[in-house]
């Protein structure tokens, strides 16, 4: 087959090597224009363009697929299916009906559930034990496509969803590698129920500023859900800190502290007291400082008694 890939960010690397290292032609690539990043502003490559460059592969960068020129462009590659993956764009109806096999998209949940621009971060907000991926035949909604192959994986109690983004981009790969051997052949999917569907809203940074009026378990999967972006934070003496890790506290010190006060300090933790229970943070950032455990917050400063906004 002449496959065209789509895609974007690092999550969708894996993706794209499985299809370059399939036995089937990888004739072209989409991908977000260059965007602006970094200190400097400057314009910069998605992972995805970087890496088909490297393979060689012609890359395409429409602002939109509506419009006549890259539906033409993208029609001269001759797919006989698309691969998408977190690509960033609609595919309107005209896109999806170009190839032969359709347009098969990789997501990072078991849908239904979590359909959606962050469905790892959601998930790891929401408590769910478990996430996964989900290879779809699109159609014109959003995430909503019969289900070809999906798979589950345990969300642990520590993971962060930077870690949980790595272990289900390689899974996601394996799943398509498998399923690229069964296209030709005919793959029938299972419908969606819509039922249970959740909607995965994009993050904002506004979010992660910690309220410490909810429960130390809740701030705990906030932290773990914003990590690497945008990062849980708070304010003490009106600098922010950064929380990288944080968990609840084996200890009800806190129990009759004012929310986001700091009731112990020791190399194992900084246990700071919640709407209910106490938050234990392992690993934080200071302003101007790199990332930093525990051990190293505590040496040399009195925490207790200090108050977070």
């Amino acid at each position: 087959m002449n496959i065209v890939f789509a895609g974007t960010p690092e999550f969708a690397l894996p993706c794209l090597n499985a299809v370059a290292e399939s036995s089937h032609r990888l004739t072209g690539v989409l991908t977000q224009p260059d965007r602006p990043a970094g200190r400097g502003r400057k314009l910069a490559a998605s992972p995805v363009k970087q890496r088909a460059l490297e393979l060689g592969v012609p890359v395409q960068q429409p602002l939109s697929l509506k419009k006549d020129d890259a539906f033409e462009d993208l029609a001269a590659l001759e797919p006989d299916l698309m691969v998408v993956v977190a690509y960033g764009l609609l595919l309107p109806k005209k896109v999806l009906a170009l190839p032969r096999y359709g347009c098969i998209n990789v997501h990072a949940s078991l849908l239904p559930r979590w359909r959606g621009a962050a469905p790892i971060a959601r998930a790891i907000l929401a408590g769910d034990s478990e996430s996964g991926v989900t290879l779809m035949q699109m159609n014109a909604g959003l995430d909503t496509g019969p289900m070809l192959a999906r798979r589950a994986v345990e969300i642990g109690s520590d993971s962060t969803a930077g870690e949980l983004h790595d272990r289900l981009a390689e899974l996601g790969a394996a799943e398509l590698s498998a399923l690229l051997g069964r296209v030709e052949q005919g793959v029938t999917g299972e419908s969606q129920d819509d039922a249970q569907a959740c909607y995965a809203r994009r993050l904002d940074k506004g979010e992660a500023a910690i309220d410490w009026r909810l429960r130390a378990d809740e701030i705990a999967r906030a932290v773990r859900a914003f990590v690497p972006w945008p990062v849980a934070h708070a304010r003490l003496d009106g600098q922010p800190i950064r929380f990288w890790r944080a968990g609840t506290a084996p200890t009800s010190a806190g129990a009759s502290a004012e929310p986001g006060t700091v009731v112990a300090a020791s190399p194992k933790g900084i246990d700071i007291a919640t709407g209910a229970g106490t938050l234990r943070v392992t690993e934080l950032q200071l302003p101007g400082k790199k990332r930093m455990d525990a051990a190293a917050a505590v040496n040399g400063r009195d925490w207790v008694g200090q108050r977070f906004e």
